[in-house]
């Protein structure tokens, strides 16, 4: 895509880039990160600059209880016209309309002026959790992938996992009225196969998967990728991307399975699944689909049959991997549950030079890589990697659960904002040039680090940013951080002007946003920028922030709370730190110091036993030497601040 003067507006995924400041333009916001190619770039601000944004002029407008934690990014309508029908719950009118989906299944439409309710829908009943490999999961699953809207069809497309009966569930495809949330269509049950290498059939299995990933509409196909449910099912949770008819929810004729191999040489350790920490696949103005896979069994990467700790470019049909880039590394990565897949692939709005068409990624162990789109780099043995560029995004490298975003300067250079840092120390903002002559490269403008961390040990680095301007001027990155304390579990908002002074990203605003239901689960949160407001969606509730705004207040117990829902009886659990290996028994330091002894023979071992390192465990009883016979066993915190109590 070639670089235009002419004004525009990103509307489905297209991106225009305006060098002049925009008309007051409504700015919808349809699909995770504002495009399809996940920029997250709102170039139609004309309210917010960094000017106005200060704590003295901006603040929270509204707080709204809604029944369960938000993961999915909320979407925006400027002008929707809300009608009278069983799921409207406020006045019928033509209002800018926010739509939130919750972990209880529940999507509301909100008046984005005031916090009013519009809509209310629950999709079906969610599907109640337990720890996952030592770590706290959220209280409910239900809709965690972000949305996506067709403004023109009128209508909002989601992915639902739904409680069934007993322990029987599913994943369901919508397509909902974006009016009143009725059915535009009726939902359809998510259902695929594909051959694994010895001819057999695997079957797509709800049980074991996990819709995280924001949906993706291009090409007339809705697209979702699925990663595990908890990974303690290793043996039976592989990566999805699936795709629909827009029009019908008919499937597609083919999918993709990452994995397809029948069985391995070790424990039958699968997964390159695809979940990005949230960040949705991407496509690119030609409909080829990009993303990132994470680990599989360390010696089983051969790039056809198990395409792991990679990023992918798939072609619109599902049919056919147009080309790979593979760490050299992949083997290191796997065995330490490093995966590339924490982090989501940007596909860059075309560039000048010799090398137009550009991607970025950067996982959970940085670096952040600059990538060629029409050959991503394939898998070099040994190394180095064959890359345009790789640059550490925090101090030597740094960690990253996040998500990159593009932005235009005034001087038409276009610019990386990364971000990433060191669990319990620190996370970095930082800003990249991207230099296309002499060669094409990143070079670091400017960085800032927030001033409050994840809480210590538990909340991993990185985090989601998202960039306002009025076309190239008055540019604003907007940043919210993870649970800053295990009391309180706040999540607070960040903005920054995107001109750095001296090298500094200078902060405007921060402010507390919301709040988490765990410390041990991370806040993957997006902020949405759009016609003078923000939108921060976390555990419960929605804050909406705009100019004129006061303080943010600490919410009450929400008034409506997800069902009650009876899990069955947990198994036995153990996490301490790795002392000894002994053949299938290992010894565990608890949080309370002592040994406990733990019996690996009928396990699933989720990656490499290394002493030193914090380990989960899971099983149902406990034999005649007092060993715990364990069905699991994977990686924990690293700060038993983290563990969930043993039992």
């Amino acid at each position: 895509m070639k670089r235009s003067a002419i004004m525009g507006l990103t509307i489905f995924g297209a991106i225009a880039i305006l060098t002049a400041p925009a008309v007051a333009l409504k700015q919808p916001v349809i699909t995770y990160h504002y495009d399809n190619q996940r920029t997250g770039w709102n170039q139609q601000e004309t309210t917010l600059t960094p000017a106005n944004v200060g704590p003295t002029s901006f603040g929270v407008i509204a707080q709204v209880v809604l029944d369960a934690q938000v993961d999915a990014q909320p979407l925006l309508v400027p002008s929707q016209q809300v009608t009278a029908g069983i799921y409207t719950v406020g006045p019928t009118g033509t209002y800018q309309v926010v739509y939130v989906a919750t972990e209880g299944n529940t999507i509301y439409g909100i008046r984005a002026s005031d916090g009013t309710v519009l809509l209310q829908r629950n999709l079906g009943t969610q599907v109640p959790t337990g720890p996952c490999n030592g770590q706290p999961d959220p209280p409910v699953n239900g809709i965690k992938g972000t949305p996506v809207i067709d403004v023109a069809a009128n209508a909002l497309y989601v992915i639902a996992n739904i409680l069934i009966s007993g322990n029987q569930q599913t994943y369901q495809l919508f397509a909902l009225n974006l009016n009143d949330l009725t059915d535009k269509l009726p939902p359809v049950t998510i259902a695929a196969s594909h051959t694994l290498s010895d001819g057999t059939t695997y079957n797509f299995n709800a049980q074991y998967e996990q819709q995280r990933p924001g949906l993706l509409l291009a090409s007339g196909n809705i697209y979702a990728g699925f990663g595990s449910y908890c990974d303690g099912n290793a043996s039976n949770s592989r990566g999805w991307v699936l795709g629909w008819q827009e029009s019908t929810l008919a499937p597609l004729a083919a999918n993709m399975l990452t994995d397809t191999l029948a069985r391995t040489s070790t424990n039958n350790f699968f997964l390159s699944t695809i979940w990005m920490s949230g960040y949705g696949i991407a496509a690119a103005p030609n409909g080829n689909l990009f993303f990132a896979t994470g680990n599989s069994g360390p010696g089983t990467y051969d790039g056809v049959q198990n395409i792991q700790e990679s990023v992918v470019k798939l072609d619109p049909t599902l049919k056919n991997v147009l080309s790979l880039f593979t760490p050299f590394n992949v083997n290191d990565l796997d065995s330490k549950d490093h995966d590339l897949s924490a982090g989501g692939v940007l596909v860059v709005p075309a560039q000048p030079g010799p090398i137009p068409n550009l991607a970025v990624v950067a996982g959970k162990v940085g670096p952040m890589y600059l990538l060629n789109r029409a050959n991503l780099g394939g898998f070099t043995p040994g190394g180095p990697d064959n890359v345009l560029d790789e640059v550490p995004i925090g101090n030597n490298d740094g960690y990253c659960w996040c998500g990159p975003s593009y932005f235009m300067g005034p001087d038409g250079v276009g610019r990386i904002v990364s971000s990433g840092g060191v669990e319990g120390v620190n996370t970095i903002i930082g800003v990249w040039k991207i230099q296309t002559s002499p060669t094409v490269a990143l070079v670091k403008e400017g960085a800032a680090i927030l001033p409050l961390l994840g809480y210590a040990g538990v909340q991993d680095a990185g985090t989601f940013t998202t960039v306002s301007s009025n076309g190239t001027q008055d540019t604003i990155i907007w940043a919210t951080g993870r649970p800053t304390n295990k009391n309180t579990l706040a999540i607070h908002l960040y903005a920054y002007a995107a001109a750095p002074s001296s090298g500094a990203l200078k902060l405007l605003y921060s402010s507390r946003a919301g709040t988490w239901p765990n410390v041990g689960y991370n806040a993957n949160i997006v902020p949405v920028v759009a016609n003078g407001h923000v939108f921060v969606a976390s555990n419960q509730q929605l804050t909406i922030f705009g100019l004129g705004g006061g303080p943010f207040v600490p919410p009450a117990a929400a008034a409506a709370k997800p069902a009650a829902l009876k899990a069955h009886a947990p198994p036995h659990q153990i996490t301490g730190v790795l002392e000894h290996v002994d053949g299938p028994v290992l010894t565990l330091r608890t949080r309370a110091g002592n040994i406990a002894r733990v019996d690996d023979s009928d396990a699933l071992l989720i990656g490499v036993l290394v002493p030193g390192n914090a380990y989960g465990a899971q099983g149902t009883y406990y034999d005649s030497t007092g060993a715990l016979r364990a069905h699991s066993v994977g990686r924990a915190k690293p700060s038993p601040a983290g563990w969930p109590p043993d039992r």
